[in-house]
């Protein structure tokens, strides 16, 4: 799995006009699955992100977490994050899971931050063509990918 974490001031989710999803103060998680990924990668995922120390203490230094913070999230499903560029000027995403093995995958993804995070998690809606709009707070961006783990 790769993830893209911002921390945002507030970030939204429109699909067809529609506002889906809207946080103030938290993260915006744009994740990308692969075939290889599996549960041990959503709770390892799940675990550095919740604890992830972005936000600002008392003092101005990133020393706190979604966690700490009660912070809101919005996960997106963004298969572009698996996108091989190497070749030509178009990007293959052959890396990127289909449907069938992304869906369930995501859906899992969610419920263990739900339950990491002890309180519901925002999401897009997967395979739409979503609007995002976010306020980079930092700005600050973390790249995760489960095949680097240490």
């Amino acid at each position: 799995m790769k993830v893209v974490v911002q921390r945002v001031s507030k970030a939204s989710v429109t699909i067809n006009s529609e506002c889906v999803a809207a946080i103030s103060e938290g993260m915006l998680i744009l994740l990308g699955i692969e075939n290889e990924d599996a549960s041990d990668d959503i709770k390892w995922l799940s675990n550095k992100i919740v604890n992830l120390r972005i936000f600002s203490d008392d003092e101005n230094v990133m020393n706190r977490s979604l966690k700490d913070t009660n912070g809101d999230a919005i996960v997106v499903s963004q298969f572009t994050l698996h996108a091989s560029t190497k070749k030509g000027n178009r990007p293959s995403y052959i890396k990127a899971a289909k449907p069938d093995v992304a869906i369930p995958l995501y859906k899992a993804f969610v419920k263990q931050l739900e339950s990491d995070l002890g309180k519901q998690v925002q999401t897009g809606s997967f395979g739409a063509d979503m609007k995002v709009e976010l306020l980079n707070d930092g700005p600050v961006t973390i790249i995760f990918d489960t095949k680097n783990k240490v």
